[in-house]
């Protein structure tokens, strides 16, 4: 149960992207903010300076959505994690820290958000779909030429051409995983599992 009697009223709400685990912002809760942010899915604030509640985003529609809502230990602060439809704070940039919300590996995800888009639309003149079209057989043998150019680059190649054969690879084997029904986060679950100290290999 949050105790609101701490701080007059008050909790203060740590705002986490849930993707990145950046901290974006600090905003403060009365209980009828918090009761709003639970039943609406949307963030909303006590402004201490304007005294009435405000849902983030109401102005310019950069909403925080909510994924999860945590207590700490002692039940007076919470840790709120969201998906932000835009930059955070009210100067423009993605964090009230001024800092880029964006991880490169998270690229990972939008490329196969995009790749099981292509998968669904199969837009003409498309490379991927032309992938997809070429059957399950083509698809695994692309995947391998690139392992192998891969391969190569890392015996014998520059690191530049490393990076740039195993993206490639990296690329076909996402389009080869979407086509059978699976995506990269799959390969992530088995790779999570296999890193927990209790994992036997099958």
């Amino acid at each position: 149960m949050l105790d609101f009697n701490k701080m007059d009223g008050l909790v203060p709400a740590i705002i986490q992207d849930a993707d990145t685990a950046k901290v974006l912002m600090l905003g403060f809760m009365n209980e009828e903010a918090y009761n709003k942010t639970v039943e609406t899915g949307l963030v909303t604030f006590y402004s201490r300076t304007r005294q009435r509640l405000w849902t983030k985003g109401e102005e310019s529609g950069n909403c925080l959505d909510v994924v999860t809502i945590k207590e700490d230990c002692d039940h007076d602060t919470l840790l709120i994690q969201v998906h932000p439809r835009g930059p955070v704070c009210h100067t423009g940039t993605d964090t009230c820290w001024g800092e880029e919300n964006r991880e490169p590996i998270m690229f990972l995800k939008e490329l196969q958000q995009f790749i099981q888009k292509r998968h669904e639309e199969m837009p003409e003149g498309s490379y991927t779909t032309s992938l997809f079209e070429s059957g399950i057989n083509k698809m695994a043998q692309k995947v391998g030429e690139e392992a192998v150019e891969t391969i190569i680059e890392a015996a014998n190649g520059t690191n530049e051409r490393l990076v740039y054969e195993g993206s490639d690879l990296l690329y076909h084997l996402i389009v080869m995983l979407t086509a059978k029904g699976l995506s990269i986060e799959d390969l992530a679950s088995e790779l999570e599992e296999r890193h927990k100290p209790n994992w036997k290999k099958h």
